[in-house]
């Protein structure tokens, strides 16, 4: 006799729970020490690396990396990019180690990350892969005193949007979206395993009072890192000023459409109905193989909402870097009236 409490496979399929949402990304110190000496060693170049680990529940667990040879734009050398990955993921898990994709990370100058490559290699993992994330470090902006890694993710409004390419400004108010919609950030959390940590904590005892000084931080001189800064910030500002030329000239070709389109349809009710006093048929009142009537392609907002994105996040380097110079200028301050 069957079992009722039995199901098939497609009632299991179709009752499965949804997935939780990614809330942590947890990378492994030892992960994050060989993305800052990758990015490092090959600045003010940009490189970029696979991300290994594994996915449990709402945490994505980046446990190793390895990083891609810097390529040109060439096949053949795609070619050997894509097998020099695939040797490199058999490599590792005939030794046993974490040989999962997980997303990947890639080196940025200034934070000047948000662009539609970065968009259109998101879409290409999400083909394979249901989550992934980018981490991306920033050596030039780690060298003003902070770890400047992020865990970058589009969001699931962005992607279906992205995916029937329609970026409207009727479909983007359609579906509640604007430029801060575009990408998400993940927290990150720093793990070690528990020999490591006892490690560190040795090293720490045995190092010195005057070596764990780190006066670098106290350095008045920001002025390289604030003048690159307000450069991009410019090139964005005069970026955004063309995208919104370009809509201003769309309107306008609009609304001298519609004037012609009224002034034509007038004309055409006129002539009607004199046709239709004078006992004839009358002429339809749309034409669609008037070139009045075809519609006016309305550009992609898409270039405006990364350009916006872009301009925000260098004001907000620049908020912080001057928050962090005051502070450094009291103290100097009251350093020297003591």
């Amino acid at each position: 006799m069957a079992n009722p409490m039995a199901r098939s496979f497609l009632q299991v399929a179709a009752s499965e729970e949804v997935a939780s949402p990614l809330r942590v990304v947890q990378i492994e110190g030892l992960a994050i020490l060989k993305i800052i000496k990758h990015c490092k060693e090959f600045s003010p170049a940009l490189v970029t690396g696979q991300l290994l680990g594994l996915d449990v529940g709402s945490v994505l667990e980046v446990t190793n990396c390895f990083p891609f040879p810097i390529r040109e734009e060439d096949e053949e050398i795609e070619a050997d990019g894509a097998n020099y990955q695939l040797e490199m993921m058999r490599c590792l898990r005939e030794v046993n180690v974490d040989n999962n994709t997980v997303g990947w990370y890639q080196s940025t100058l200034l934070g000047s990350f948000q662009t539609v490559e970065l968009i259109e290699t998101f879409m290409n993992y999400q083909e394979n892969i249901r989550r992934c994330v980018c981490i991306i470090y920033d050596p030039s902006r780690s060298n003003q005193g902070v770890l400047a890694l992020k865990a970058m993710k589009l969001t699931d409004s962005f992607m279906d949007l992205y995916r029937n390419n329609n970026f409207t400004g009727e479909k983007l108010r359609e579906k509640n979206l604007s430029w801060v919609d575009i990408f998400e950030e993940i927290p990150i959390k720093v793990s070690n395993s528990a020999l490591i940590s006892a490690f560190m904590t040795e090293l720490e005892a045995e190092t010195p009072v005057s070596q764990q000084c780190d006066y670098d931080r106290l350095q008045l001189s920001t002025s390289p890192f604030m003048e690159r800064n307000v450069e991009f910030l410019i090139e964005c500002m005069d970026d955004l000023s063309m995208e919104q030329q370009k809509f201003q000239f769309y309107y306008r070709n609009l609304s001298r459409q519609q004037a012609q389109q009224q002034a034509w349809l007038q004309k055409r009710r006129a002539e009607n109905m004199a046709r239709k006093a004078a006992g004839e048929e009358t002429l339809p009142e749309e034409d669609p193989s008037n070139p009045i009537f075809k519609p006016v392609p309305e550009p992609s907002r898409l270039d405006s909402f990364l350009i916006t994105n872009q301009i925000a996040n260098y004001c907000n380097q620049i908020n912080g870097v001057v928050g962090q110079s005051f502070n450094r200028l009291y103290l100097m301050k009251a350093l020297q009236e003591n």
